[in-house]
């Protein structure tokens, strides 16, 4: 598949069970957020980018909050780490739906981001799905929003879902979260 065409629907089925590797910068690059998605979509394991489906409002939403200086295709992912910001996933194997995985899926995800964190050292740990959060750590009251407790060294901040299938969240309301978490990152 060349990077301007969509997958085809036989593209997305193989890409199930895909996984995308971690956006990171270098080691010892500095990291300001590190974005945790719950796992790839089939269409982000087809065209092996981060939020890619059309209509996933992380890559617009960066941008509004001020993260980045103008919008990022998912193809650019690449050049998160001149921002300060990486990408990784609770689970990392690529699935149609988030509700495809297990608990304890969430749960060695947890263990495995964790260590990853120890490892990478962000100033924040911001993680975009608060349901799958709640069940990968066991904290059922978790609510949006920058958290008590930190991640490790890292400041928590949950964040809604980004996909579009999160209708209760708009773009605009994700947009000022991210606000929310930049202005926090920007004084860290």
């Amino acid at each position: 598949m060349r990077p301007a065409e969509r997958p085809t629907k036989a593209d997305l089925e193989a890409a199930r069970d895909r996984v995308i590797p971690d956006v990171l910068p270098p080691d010892g690059g500095t990291l300001r957020v590190l974005f945790c998605g719950i796992n790839p979509g089939l269409y982000s394991g087809a065209t092996g980018h981060h939020f890619a489906r059309p209509g996933n409002r992380f890559w617009p939403a960066l941008h509004r909050s001020g993260f980045t200086d103008r919008l990022l295709d998912p193809s650019e992912q690449h050049l998160l780490p001149g921002y300060g910001l990486g990408i990784t996933n609770l689970a990392q194997r690529t699935t149609a739906r988030a509700d495809e995985l297990t608990g304890a899926e969430l749960r060695e995800g947890g263990r495995r981001l964790t260590a990853l964190v120890e490892r990478c050292r962000p100033a924040y740990l911001a993680v975009a799905g608060v349901t799958a959060y709640r069940t990968a750590f066991g904290r059922p009251r978790t609510a949006i929003g920058p958290q008590e407790e930190t991640f490790g060294p890292a400041g928590l901040w949950v964040l809604p879902n980004p996909s579009g299938l999160n209708a209760s969240w708009t773009l605009d309301r994700i947009a000022a979260e991210l606000t929310r978490l930049r202005h926090a990152a920007d004084g860290a």
